[in-house]
């Protein structure tokens, strides 16, 4: 009988479990069942940093569970999101559980953006919005991107889109570094002109954009008066976004923006499309609305609202 044949057969394999299970079965071994069952399900990966909403009543355990999360997972860096975003810069509210690097990657649709996962925010809710913006975009076109952060809208409207001009506006100094490193990461530096700064005061490009993205939560509607004057007199389009109440969010927004340009001096040129983007807090919806609009006469670049920071 030959070696092979001698072999004990092999014993065949259950189903590989889920990371969250294994987590919950790490759970139960130091603090029973019930502590098990109160582990939440999801987890967001942000290429090699993972965010977990894990309940303060499991602070004792966050050691072995980010540990045994990494591991299954093969991510370098464990953050647990301790608070709800805030402030003009937008910064999230992580504590690190396991790791040291919190740099990472993360691509879609052919898009590469770098950053750091414990001080910038990167929706991954917001994916679908992001690849939408590239197939928005029209070759040789003109595009404002007014919070563009890492370059959420500036980068697929340059890369995707084939835009001519994607004019990047940010005030958060550490969101301009990176969205200089993707730009160079992404080959579009001829494409995408940065601007680090206060987008109520830098002078920007006026008559010149077919289209400008306003992507700012909860509400980027004090912003339609300062993007109306950058759209060219013919017309062009503008991507705002706001929070509306669930209930009815999509004809909300529209009306809210729609009273907005009329309130600015401006006109809209076409329907007003909203869509919704994903949910925001208990009974709130994130909401973007395309709204074609056309500069009305003797408008200027004056503004309102205060600068704040992306909806990445």
């Amino acid at each position: 009988m030959s070696s092979a044949a001698a072999r004990a057969p092999r014993r065949p394999r259950g189903p590989r479990r889920a990371p969250v299970e294994r987590l919950r079965a790490v759970l139960a071994a130091r603090a029973g069942p019930a502590a098990a069952d109160t582990l939440p399900d999801g987890y967001v990966r942000l290429g090699s940093v993972l965010l977990v909403r894990w309940a303060e009543t499991l602070r004792p355990h966050f050691g072995p569970l980010s540990a045994a999360l990494a591991e299954a997972l093969g991510a370098r860096s464990v953050l647990r999101v301790a608070g709800p975003v805030e402030g003009e810069l937008r910064r999230p509210a992580v504590e690190r559980l396991f790791g040291e690097e919190t740099e990472t990657t993360v691509v879609e649709h052919g898009v590469r953006w770098r950053f750091d996962a414990a001080r910038i925010m990167f929706a991954a809710g917001n994916r679908t919005e992001r690849a939408r913006a590239g197939r928005l975009v029209r070759p040789g076109e003109t595009v404002v991107d007014l919070f563009a952060g890492i370059g959420y809208f500036a980068i697929p409207a340059a890369k995707v889109g084939r835009a001519a001009r994607v004019v990047a506006v940010d005030r958060n100094p550490e969101s301009v570094r990176y969205l200089r490193e993707n730009v160079r990461h992404n080959g579009v530096e001829g494409i995408v002109e940065i601007h680090c700064g206060d987008n109520r005061t830098i002078d920007l490009p006026t008559g010149l954009a077919d289209r400008v993205f306003l992507g700012y939560l909860p509400s980027a509607v004090p912003w339609i008066a300062r993007a109306l004057p950058l759209v060219r007199p013919g017309g062009g389009t503008l991507h705002v976004h706001l929070v509306a109440d669930a209930r009815g969010a999509v004809p909300t927004a529209e009306a809210e923006v729609g009273a907005a340009v009329g309130a600015a001096g401006g006109v809209a040129v076409g329907p007003l499309r909203g869509r919704a983007v994903k949910p925001y807090g208990p009974g709130r919806t994130h909401v973007v609305v395309d709204a074609p609009v056309r500069p009305g006469p003797g408008e200027t670049a004056a503004g309102g609202g205060s600068a704040a920071g992306p909806t990445p």
